[in-house]
Order: structure tokens, then sequence, then C-alpha cells
């Protein structure tokens, strides 16, 4: 039996920050979880119930083309669990290109299903109007713009940014909540080659959150695969319950190109919040350095994404 604790005290490594769960592989059939010591394991159970109860309903959908890795039982008396455990591998960029145009076509395909079931449910709200920029640290963005980016970036680079920190502010879309995963990302969604089927796994994070959330998902962004999802997607979706805009809408045009986007200034506020102005040690110039190159490869992909989604 394998554990990932066992890796890490091999590796003299302490569980990774956030980490709450104690993971035991049973070969390649079953995974065994309780709590880590010094956790609460009363919320964790509780946690663990209401993932059951949210794999529970989508399994129920019972879509052959994905794969939905059920919770087979836990005990309360003991805090812990027994699930499937899911098969293939992390679903990753590199993964992906490696796949032929009909695996990749089935990997989109399995998207495209599991979004429109998980959305549809539970009851879609009405439309509501939304402001992107709430879901980044504008106050953030703007302290690495003006005293962080001058240190490191030329004049077009702070220009570029401070012009999409304008528009961002300012763009409002009107946009709906549906049930969501709320977590894809390549950790999350695995691909089996042998059977060209997705499994989609930990709902832990699982509620309502805005529609186009998950289709513009950190995995989705990384695979460049937004704009076939999403046209998958209005095919698949109930449109009696809600309407979604076709890809020629210009509206929508600017919907995915922002939605796209916040997901790698997320990435570029957490890379640039770590910078230090005064570095004291050889390992924090080190640190700034890797950030500062991370920030362009970021810089060079919202550009990217501007071009590929404004066509």
């Amino acid at each position: 039996m394998k554990t990932e604790i066992e890796d890490l005290k091999a590796e003299n490594k302490e569980p990774p920050h956030g980490r709450e769960t104690f993971v035991a592989y049973f070969g390649d059939a079953y995974v065994m979880k309780r709590p880590l010591p010094g956790r609460d394991c009363d919320a964790w159970l509780a946690k663990q119930h209401r993932t059951k109860e949210f794999i529970d309903e989508i399994s129920a959908v019972n879509n052959p083309v994905y794969n939905i890795p059920k919770m087979i039982h836990i005990k309360d008396e003991e805090y812990q669990l027994l699930e499937e455990r899911a098969p293939g591998e992390p679903l990753t960029q590199a993964l992906y290109q490696s796949l032929p145009s009909h695996q990749q076509k089935q990997i989109l395909n399995g998207m495209a299903n599991f979004l429109v079931n998980m959305n549809e449910l539970k009851p879609v709200h009405e439309e509501v109007y939304h402001n992107i920029s709430t879901e980044l640290k504008m106050t953030k963005l703007t302290n690495i713009i003006e005293n962080k980016m001058p240190k490191w970036f030329d004049l077009g680079k702070i220009k570029y940014m401070e012009d999409l920190a304008e528009d961002i502010s300012g763009f409002e879309y009107v946009t709906r909540e549906a049930w969501s995963h709320n977590d894809l990302n390549s950790g999350n969604i695995l691909y089996d080659k042998e059977t060209s089927k997705l499994s989609f796994i930990d709902f832990a994070e699982a509620k309502y959150n805005f529609i186009y959330r998950d289709i513009f998902s950190p995995l989705c962004v990384d695979l460049k695969i937004c704009r076939q999802v999403y046209e998958l997607y209005t095919d698949y979706h109930d449109k009696s319950k809600y309407k979604m805009p076709g890809l020629r809408n210009s509206e929508l045009q600017r919907i995915l190109r922002y939605r796209a986007m916040v997901v790698l200034l997320k990435r570029f506020i957490k890379a640039g919040d770590d910078l230090r102005l005064y570095p004291q040690s050889d390992k924090t110039v080190q640190n700034n350095f890797d950030k500062v190159f991370y920030m362009n490869d970021l810089l060079d992909k919202l550009r990217s994404i501007e071009k590929q989604l404004s066509k």
C-alpha cells in the first residue's frame, strides 16, 4: 500500500500547505482517506458527507461520456472514507497536446457534457449584472503596476497592464449563477487513454457560481480550449431553461476574452505580490528573478488571449 504522506516523509518534506487529508491507495481500485492529525475531525467529516451528496447527485445523471468515481462509504466512528480511484492521469497541457485529434475531441465533448450536467443539476438562477474586477485583488494589482513593475519591466509592458487594469475595472456583463464544480484544474480531471474518458474528482468546493466560471476554468485556459468547450456547451444545454449567446455575439467576445484573462491575472497578482523590492538574501534575489520571468510569460499569454479570443 502506498501513501502520499509516506512519500513526503521519505523525502523529508511536510505535507503541502492547506492539506487536511491523509490518503492511502489500495492498488488501482480504491482510495482510503482520513483527516491528518491536528485537524478538526468533525468538520472534516461533515465536509466529506456534503461532498458525497454532490458526487451522488452528479453520478445519478449517468452520462456515459465521462466518469465520476464514487465515494463508497464513510465510517463516522473511525473518521475515514473509502472511494473509487479515478483511472488515468492528470489532464495537463503536455498530455492534451500529445493526443491525436480524435481523442482531443473526446475530451472537449466530455468537458462540455460535464459542465452542462453540473450547471443544470440544480435550478439556474435569474440574470444579474456582474463586474468581473470583483474577482481580482485590484488594490494589489495597482500596487504591482505602480511600485514594482518599474523596477523590472519596460514602459510598454507597464502601459499595457495599466490599460488592461482600467478595462477590467469597468467591465460589467449579464450572467447567471448555476451549480458549479469550482475547482477544475489538472489535478481534479484525469484522462484515461484506454477508455478515452475523463474522470472528475474533488467536489468539495461545489456550489453556485457564475455560469462562465467553470467554462473558463484554469484548465480550459491552459489547454486553450475555452472557445471549443463553449461552443459545445451552447449546443448541449437546455435552451428552455436559459439562453447562452452564440460565438458571433459581440458582447460574448468580450466576456470570453476577459474571463480567460482573469485566470492569468490572478496568477500575475500572486507572483507580483511575492516580489521583494529590497531583497535581503541570495534566495530572495533568485525568487525575484523567477517571479519576473514567470510574469513576463504571463504577459505574453495575456496578449495571446487577446488575439485568440478577439477573432
